[in-house]
């Protein structure tokens, strides 16, 4: 029998590479890597198509056949995240896709009444509407959490004014309010979601976090790997002013630390997240030891 397709888009970014490589892995679909730059991909699907979240025919196309599509927006690239879900979801339902898989994240704005303003998590939460009422026969929604990555990444410990390496952040360091993974353990939740469409195909959450760190935890884990950092908490206010954009993340620490990163009663979203993955997820300590030399 042949094997049903599982479309993914964004297959280049962090988490459409997790997600190929966790189906590829499981080897129960075939995978297609749906990406703007086809000559460029070097990863493991069994197909590539062009296509692009702006253009509805690209998209389209690139989703027939396909009895599963996985859904990246990314908010950092300046994408309308809300017009290209509904693109995304247009051309699903165009090309009769069975299982829609949306990357999302916490609605800041309705968590916190509105106090705190963080457009990348909200914009990708208020498709989430859209997609319950597209009528697609199975719906899942998956959460990505703080990655791991952002440490040797976005979030990369630099050099301090006393001269050592580490992070001025606008958040307490000793509260416990991050939830984090591996960013590439998402394609295991994501992989798991397509096989076990019964059990969170109607519109399930799943909440990927292994940990629930404090910055004072983060700073303990890579000290246990003989990696020494500082920490310096500075105002919301003053951090706002540091670079281009810091004004989002000053308020997206803001409201991790009124209401944690996935907001508040997430605890079965994150149960179910680890019972679906096709595979154990990646503690912290061990990123550490096999990322950061």
């Amino acid at each position: 029998m042949e094997k049903k397709i599982i479309a993914v888009v964004g297959a280049t970014g962090l988490q459409g590479k997790g997600v190929v490589n966790a189906l590829k892995k499981n080897g129960s679909f075939k995978v297609r890597a749906i990406t703007r730059n086809p000559d460029n991909y070097s990863g493991k699907a069994d197909e590539v198509v062009k296509a692009d979240l702006t253009h509805l025919s690209s998209l389209t196309e690139s989703f027939k056949g396909a009895h599963g599509v996985f859904v990246v927006t990314n908010f950092w690239e300046g994408a309308d995240e809300i017009q290209q879900g509904k693109t995304a979801i247009e051309a699903a339902k165009k090309a009769g896709v069975n299982h829609f898989v949306w990357s999302t994240l916490p609605n800041v704005e309705e968590i916190s009444n509105g106090k705190f303003e963080v457009p990348h998590f909200t914009g990708k939460a208020k498709v989430d509407e859209l997609i319950k009422n597209a009528g697609f026969e199975n719906y899942t929604f998956v959460q990505p959490p703080f990655y791991f990555q952002n440490f040797t990444g976005q979030l990369a410990a630099q050099e301090q004014q006393d001269g050592s390496m580490g992070w001025t952040l606008p958040i307490n360091p000793s509260k416990k309010v991050i939830h984090m993974a591996d960013i590439h353990d998402l394609g295991k939740v994501v992989a798991g979601a397509f096989l076990k469409p019964e059990k969170v195909g109607n519109g399930s959450y799943l909440s990927l976090a292994t940990e629930f760190n404090s910055f004072n935890d983060v700073l303990a884990a890579f000290k246990e790997n003989d990696k020494e950092y500082s920490f310096n908490q500075v105002p919301v206010d003053v951090f706002s002013t540091f670079f281009e954009g810091a004004g989002e993340i000053a308020q997206m620490f803001a409201y991790f630390e009124a209401h944690t990163y996935m907001g508040e009663d997430v605890g079965d979203q994150i149960q179910l997240a680890k019972e679906i993955a096709t595979e154990d997820l990646t503690s912290l300590n061990e990123w550490i030891k096999q990322n950061v030399n």
